[in-house]
């Protein structure tokens, strides 16, 4: 290039884009399969947790455990929670990325209402770092459209077969 700067090779970008992707996935897939010990590894060390939308307060900087214990206690009275992310814009820029994507989370719990599903509707805002183990989430945010469903699906006689 004639102005001096080095520019990125395309091909790495592309790569690197998809290992980004890949870590959002996995993050996704295995909080809806209660595999803890993944979900964990998709965090950096240091994390800052932004729920605000849903839970009000303020961002929280916390670690990959808190995250996973505070999710496997919620999640897990659950018969059923599904993820579905897409349309994701992710910008790498050397060991750092920026990622976003629309996401629903369908959460399931057979009860006595008969009104067994609550879905949140939003968009997640991503931060990663690229270490030895690959790319991890230090920053996190989910940002709700809206919910739908029974919000109080927890609240029910919950349905035994």
């Amino acid at each position: 290039m004639s102005n001096g700067l080095k520019q990125e090779d395309p091909v790495r970008l592309l790569l690197e884009k998809d290992a980004v992707t890949a870590t959002l996935n996995r993050l996704f897939r295995c909080t809806d399969e209660g595999r803890w010990p993944e979900v964990e590894a998709c965090f950096a060390p240091a994390v800052v947790l932004d729920m605000t939308s849903v839970a009000g307060g303020e961002p929280e900087s916390t670690t990959p455990r808190e995250i996973t214990d505070g999710w496997k206690d919620s999640l897990g009275r659950l018969e059923a929670v599904h993820h579905q992310a897409g349309n994701y814009e992710v910008k790498v820029h050397g060991d750092a990325a920026e990622a976003s994507c629309y996401g629903t989370a369908s959460h399931f719990l057979p009860n006595s209402s008969g009104r067994n599903v609550r879905t949140f509707v939003g968009t997640y805002d991503f931060h990663l770092r690229k270490s030895r183990g690959g790319w991890r989430i230090d920053r996190f945010r989910f940002n709700l459209k809206y919910v739908d469903g029974n919000l109080n699906l927890e609240d029910g006689d919950r349905i035994r077969e």
